[in-house]
């Protein structure tokens, strides 16, 4: 915590505004944006004192962090935004062009089909594409889901209805980490109270935030009212590890470290 006032890292999604509501107007916070891949690094530079990181991220073995809230960035089914677009059906993906913005997601993917259809998938940055043209399946997580642009990607796997249809639990992508020497005792209520505040103002935040990202209004109040879940439960706990155990048995993960909460 620099200068009493907490360096707080959150994605540049629409999905992360209620998690945040309020907070840009507390004295106590600085927040500070970008795509969830790249508020890991952020965090193990000390740029910022906690972050919202991508699940598979708290588990890289050289990484020694702490979920430090209650609140989250999940699903309970279908998300609308973590979607493979593919030109074939799903059992015929062999290789898949990522969004590098999650590790999470990406990880996801992999185990689904794995799990799901035998497949173990090649993969391969969006980025490395010449054309969208020249990929079979592309995954991407985030608001470019809803004008991605792809044409001819007619087959779509949302990956958290996949998760649930396979597990019958929900599905956590992102948590607050923090490292395990920071004392989050008083960053922990801070973090549940706007959570609080964004879920219950979650529509007037889709109508406000929405539309400068590339969301019709009625689409995004859907998003944030009836897909997204943001609390961290038992049973999102049991997602967690479900998800963290495949994870491990498919060497996606360090197999010796456990998740740790404050």
């Amino acid at each position: 915590m620099a200068d009493n006032c907490w360096r707080l890292g959150v994605v540049s999604f629409l999905n992360s505004k209620p998690l945040i509501a309020g907070l840009d107007v507390d004295p106590r916070v600085r927040l500070i944006l970008d795509v969830p891949a790249k508020l890991a690094p952020r965090l193990d530079s000390a740029d910022v004192d906690a972050a919202l990181v991508p699940v598979i991220d708290v588990m890289a073995e050289h990484r020694d962090w702490r979920i430090v809230s209650d609140a989250c960035v999940g699903c309970d089914g279908e998300t609308l935004t973590v979607r493979v677009f593919s030109r074939r059906p799903a059992e015929s993906i062999r290789r898949l062009h990522v969004d590098g913005d999650s590790h999470t997601s990406v990880a996801l993917a992999q185990i689904i089909w794995r799990e799901q259809y035998g497949q173990t998938l090649e993969i391969v940055p969006f980025a490395s594409a010449g054309s969208p043209d020249e990929c079979e399946a592309v995954l991407l997580i985030g608001d470019k889901v809803v004008n991605h642009g792809l044409i001819g990607f007619d087959v779509q796997t949302d990956l958290g209805s996949a998760w649930k249809s396979m597990t019958s639990l929900p599905f956590v992508f992102a948590v607050w980490a923090a490292p395990s020497g920071l004392d989050g005792s008083a960053l922990s209520p801070l973090l549940s109270q706007a959570r609080d505040r964004g879920v219950a103002s979650a529509t007037a935040i889709a109508a406000d935030f929405g539309p400068a990202l590339g969301w019709p209004v009625a689409l995004a109040q859907r998003y944030l009212t009836a897909r997204l879940k943001f609390t961290l439960g038992d049973r999102q706990r049991a997602g967690m590890a479900r998800f963290l155990a495949l994870a491990k048995s498919y060497d996606l993960v360090a197999s010796d470290k456990e998740l740790e909460f404050v």
